[in-house]
């Protein structure tokens, strides 16, 4: 009988397909997809935290009970680019010029009161808006807001208070601050889990 036929394909010898040079050429290609992968996977984070969402610390007791020292919420960057600011939002917003004093305070976080043009005033312990009580259910009952004079909210400011207001400094001591400043609005507090919820 003659000798058997010859696979004309593909040596299977040590420079094959299944040899060292072929491994080492997926190992590459393998590195190449998961940096890659990573790089979009960054890329994607820093775009959502410029302009979308981003997460903060609540460092002091100013927004209690609503937000305690150590909570963390989730900001909403594009909230205001799609509606106006409501009154009774929370909202985070950079030092204004009249912190510039203190330069550990880098962000800060209230609830907005008073809307450009409204007059706001504190009438025995209670906050009146154009001449009318503003209800406040977020507080606890029996809070006293104090150090509050009638005055007026210039255009394109807004007037913001801590929920605890007798520890929080706010637009009642740096006056009302510029709509520029304002970063978010706090939609959901992530953190503890136990206090998972909107805002």
């Amino acid at each position: 009988m003659g000798a058997p036929p010859v696979d004309p394909g593909e040596p299977a010898g040590p420079e094959g397909p299944s040899g060292p040079a072929a491994k080492n050429g997926g190992s590459a290609r393998a590195i190449a997809e998961w940096v890659i992968i990573l790089v979009a996977a960054l890329t994607v984070a820093i775009v959502v935290k410029t302009f979308l969402i981003q997460a903060f610390y609540i460092p002091s007791g100013s927004m209690e009970p609503t937000l305690k020292p150590g909570d963390r919420v989730l900001v909403n960057k594009l909230s205001y680019d799609l509606h106006s600011i409501h009154r009774g939002d929370i909202v985070v917003f950079k030092r204004p010029p009249s912190e510039a004093d203190d330069p550990t305070i880098k962000d800060l976080i209230k609830r907005v009161i008073g809307l450009p043009g409204d007059q706001i005033e504190g009438r025995d312990g209670l906050v009146y808006i154009n001449g009318k009580l503003l209800k406040e259910p977020y507080l606890p009952a029996g809070t006293v807001t104090t150090s509050l004079s009638l005055m007026t909210v210039p255009a394109g400011q807004y007037f913001v208070m801590g929920d605890n207001r007798g520890n929080s400094k706010d637009s009642r001591f740096i006056g009302p601050i510029s709509g520029h400043l304002i970063v978010g609005r706090a939609f959901v507090r992530v953190w503890p889990l136990s206090g998972l919820g909107l805002l």
